[in-house]
């Protein structure tokens, strides 16, 4: 498995080695000795997988997770085509408000790595695109937050024609919401307690 390290501080692409033969294909979306290799650490304890579907131009995000708890994340599509991006919502840290996409696809199976205190989006660019999660932490509906994705302080990769969500349609702009982002120094801790 090879691995980049993206523009957001300690966020990471996987791209494994794929498989196929006359049946199929086969591969590893991830996979412990890359990610150690790429990180310094082994994966956090997985508290919930997610899965989601979503039909051609749909946008989710930009969510986040109230710090403290905070979540990290790891991401892949299974089916389908996005672009996923990560977005560096934590103050104080050195790469604040820089955000990178990566093309996730079922071609390349690619996966992505948010640490705490980061926010994810994507778009879909296929219908019944598939994107599955490994979080550390469970869904609590009122520690998950949003950013308005179509934020021009944010300048992200938003076709005209997205099908947005109303909660996500009436998220804050950054310069609204800068008292409810995470702060790095907590989030570095808490990368730390997720690392035993």
């Amino acid at each position: 498995m090879q691995f980049r390290n993206l523009k957001v501080d300690g966020a990471v692409e996987f791209t494994p080695r794929v498989f196929p033969d006359d049946r199929g294909l086969f591969l590893s979306p991830f996979q412990e000795s890359a990610f150690l290799a790429a990180t310094g650490h082994r994966l956090f304890p997985v508290a919930q997988t997610n899965h989601s579907r979503s039909r051609r131009d749909v946008v989710r995000g930009v969510h986040f997770t109230l710090t403290r708890p905070g979540s990290s994340k790891y991401v892949y599509c299974a089916r389908g085509k996005a672009i996923d991006i990560v977005v560096d919502l934590r103050v104080g840290s050195p790469t604040f408000g820089a955000w990178d996409s990566v093309l996730l696809d079922q071609d390349d199976f690619r996966a992505m790595y948010f640490p705490v205190g980061c926010g994810h989006a994507f778009v879909a660019l296929e219908d019944d695109t598939v994107m599955s999660y490994m979080v550390s932490s469970a869904y609590v509906p009122e520690h998950e937050l949003a950013l308005l994705v179509t934020d021009p302080a944010l300048g992200l990769p938003v076709p005209e024609n997205a099908i947005i969500s109303e909660r996500d349609l009436v998220a804050p702009r950054l310069a609204d919401a800068m008292d409810l982002l995470p702060r790095y120094e907590l989030c570095q801790e808490i990368e730390l307690e997720l690392r035993g």
